[in-house]
């Protein structure tokens, strides 16, 4: 059941950013690098992408171009310290070939749709699922949709505001429905919600006594 409204979450934000600071995310330079990012880190460690990137920055293959001209086997290696690499080559390619079929190649063009129909078409290729395609949708489309991953159900579950297997598209409606549509709160609110997720709300023996949300847990005395 859901619960809670836009001023509490409005409260959490300002307490997660008062705790953390901006956390300036995503790192890429470009919107490719991006989505690039977004389809790799699925199921691994950042750090792990990290390598990823690193690697096909230097092979002259981040970009999405590059990408759909590029053998696999080639990209195989590049992005091998990504769990399933194989299968994420393929999504790669997926992703390169549906922007070089339908946009010749200019993936702006994707994001000048209506967000609703891009997240849609999104959902719709291969590999892409919802938490991928709201990330792209936010740190490379510029577009006001919230992120909603494993980090957020937990906090929000033990927090006593949504049930602990909640959908993703509940969850995320959650937030969408309370929350000023801004690109901007999105991307550092969901940004937030990952730090306090791995430095104190973690999976295991979570840090409650140094958690700003403290006051608005209702499980911390359970854990």
């Amino acid at each position: 059941m859901l619960n809670g409204d836009g001023i509490l979450l409005s409260k959490i934000y300002d307490a997660l950013f008062q705790y953390f600071g901006p956390r300036h995310w995503w790192p890429a330079e470009t919107a490719e690098e991006v989505v690039i990012g977004a389809i790799l880190v699925q199921g691994v460690a950042w750090s792990n992408v990290e390598k990823a990137i690193s690697r096909l920055k230097h092979a002259g293959l981040l970009s999405l171009n590059a990408i759909h001209r590029a053998d696999e086997s080639v990209l195989a290696e590049c992005v091998r310290s990504t769990l399933y690499y194989r299968m994420k080559v393929k999504k790669l390619k997926a992703f390169a070939g549906h922007i070089a079929q339908h946009y010749e190649g200019k993936l702006e063009s994707l994001f000048d749709k209506p967000m609703g129909e891009a997240r849609k078409e999104l959902l719709q290729i291969y590999g892409i699922g919802p938490e991928t395609a709201d990330s792209i949708l936010l740190y490379a489309g510029g577009l006001p949709t919230f992120v909603v991953d494993a980090y957020t159900r937990r906090i929000f579950s033990r927090m006593g505001y949504v049930e602990e297997k909640i959908p993703y598209e509940d969850l995320r409606r959650f937030f969408m429905e309370r929350l000023p549509q801004s690109t901007e709160l999105f991307n550092e609110y969901h940004a937030l919600l990952v730090e306090l997720g791995k430095q104190i709300c973690t999976a295991r023996k979570p840090k409650c006594g140094i958690c700003p949300l403290g006051e608005w847990c209702k499980g911390k005395d359970k854990i």
